[in-house]
């Protein structure tokens, strides 16, 4: 699959089931996946979904502004970068981050 196919459909559903269903996204991660927040490290399927369904808000809306991938190494693994604005419900002013991916097929 073409890399740049590959990022923007995990994106596209990572994405949207961050925004309707969080506590589904453990399933995206492996035990030796690792998940930077705010210069803390959470490793694990278990920590990481831990994290992302505590974080101290319940419906949000993300709005991706740029997207930038390339493969990396022997596995077929993708880097993705992407820019995005992040929308909370009842905030006026969206909340501006980036995000980094490093994808690897399982088999």
């Amino acid at each position: 699959m073409d890399p740049d196919a590959a990022a923007r459909a995990f994106l596209e559903h990572y994405y949207r089931t961050f925004d309707t269903n969080r506590a589904a996204l453990g399933g995206l991660y492996q035990d030796n996946s690792i998940l930077s927040f705010e210069g803390a490290k959470m490793q694990g399927t278990a920590a990481i979904s831990e994290k992302l369904t505590g974080l101290p808000f319940q419906q949000c809306q993300h709005n991706l502004s740029t997207i930038d991938c390339q493969p990396s190494g022997p596995a077929s693994g993708v880097l993705v970068f992407v820019s995005c604005s992040l929308q909370l419900s009842g905030k006026q002013q969206a909340l501006k981050f980036s995000q980094m991916f490093h994808l690897i097929p399982t088999v």
